[in-house]
């Protein structure tokens, strides 16, 4: 009881991780039938096990982090940034490769034996400290010269030292920066201009890459290679995305059943990368709407705990961290449904893995951290503008 009365912050925020939570175990259990008796790895129980264990982690973590006032989080990002670019480089260089991958994107924690995908750690820092630099700067005129080098710059920094191992975590944190900007009061000019400096050095990246490496050329071409079987009609090697699409479409209105999927046992990343697949296919259309409307739930519990948020490193703080999440989900979704190109983004709090759970209860436990402090009477006597104010008066 006493660790019920220690919970604060947005309740529909928790009531839609706990939910998540909780409906994760069955596709889980049911899509980790494929490791355990197709491919003939670990066991479901085992698996089903591990799961619980990382969601537990995960709520240690997120009830953590939502007992810290957020506004530690604006300096502890600052402090941890070049540790994170440190981590990123060492990664690339010593990181454990999974599952064939050809770039490293894990590292082995000693005397442990868990594999921590740094990326992911990253993204969220790399949010926060984002978050304060506008907030810093809330009533002073943008320079472009003095952003570039104190914003821009160790953006770049982390985002080039993630996109050799994973090219669309690299994308989302540069989408989500890019609108944190926009409403942390960028100049639009300047957004262009970043955009395309942004571009500018994609295709010197990839073309250095190519002509230096192997083992960039063989990821530049596993790029290229999604982009073409995504546009082709009659794509020849897309093999996951067919029999997604065959469970989605088998799945009809109320689904199989609990456990019934057929196509789990085809699909290599059933567990993870593709298990809306294997809800739609066995929950039907209601379940994959189900799923979908609790994201939305999130996403608009959010924009109300930033809407209430009295200063702007609070409105930026929760945006910046919170945004990620809705867009890895609608990523996730739109790749199991065939209207993008693969891209190796799991759907968060549903999917297998320890990192992304971890992270995505970090940046939830952030939220809660904004939420449970602006509720508290202190915060009340803080008067500052909130960047949707400024947005809604634009539109009017």
């Amino acid at each position: 009881m006493s660790l019920l009365k220690n919970i604060k912050g947005d309740r529909g925020i928790w009531g839609v991780f706990l939910l998540l939570a909780i409906i994760s175990f069955l596709p889980m259990y049911s899509a980790s039938s494929n490791l355990a008796n197709v491919i003939g790895v670990g066991s479901t129980s085992g698996y089903l096990l591990k799961h619980t264990l990382i969601l537990l982690l995960g709520f240690v973590v997120l009830y953590f982090m939502h007992r810290i006032p957020y506004r530690y989080f604006s300096g502890s990002s600052a402090l941890l940034l070049p540790f994170v670019f440190l981590l990123l480089v060492y990664t690339l260089s010593k990181g454990t490769t999974i599952a064939g991958a050809t770039a490293s994107r894990w590292i082995r924690i000693p005397f442990v034996g868990v594999s921590f995908q740094t990326s992911t750690f990253a993204g969220v820092v790399l949010m926060i400290y984002v978050a304060r630099f506008f907030s810093k700067r809330k009533d002073k005129v943008i320079d472009f010269r003095e952003s570039f080098w104190k914003l821009w710059v160790p953006v770049g920094l982390i985002l080039m030292t993630i996109l050799p191992a994973n090219f669309s975590t690299a994308a989302i944190l540069f989408l989500s920066v890019v609108v944190l900007s926009m409403l942390g009061g960028y100049p639009i000019k300047y957004v262009f201009n970043i955009i395309g400096i942004a571009m500018v050095a994609l295709v010197l990246f990839i073309f250095v890459g190519r002509a230096f490496s192997s083992s960039l050329k063989a990821k530049t071409d596993t790029w290229k290679n999604r982009i073409v079987n995504f546009q082709d009609t009659n794509p020849k090697d897309d093999y996951q995305v067919e029999k997604a699409k065959i469970a989605i479409a088998t799945g009809g209105m109320f689904g199989r059943g609990a456990g019934k999927s057929v196509q789990k046992n085809f699909l290599p990343q059933s567990s993870s990368d593709f298990i809306y697949a294997i809800i739609v296919e066995e929950y039907g259309l209601l379940g994959g709407i189900v799923v979908i409307l609790l994201y939305m739930w999130l996403l608009f519990r959010m924009y109300v705990v930033a809407r209430k948020a009295t200063t702007v490193f609070a409105t930026l703080l929760v945006i910046g961290v919170g945004f990620p999440i809705i867009l890895q989900a609608i990523i996730n979704m739109a790749v199991a449904s065939n209207l993008m190109p693969v891209t190796g983004q799991t759907l968060p709090l549903l999917s297998s893995g320890g990192t992304s759970i971890w992270m995505t209860c970090f940046a939830i436990g952030v939220v809660l951290s904004v939420s449970a402090t602006e509720l508290d009477v202190l915060d009340k006597n803080i008067e500052d503008e909130s960047p949707l104010d400024v947005l809604y008066e634009a539109v009017d």
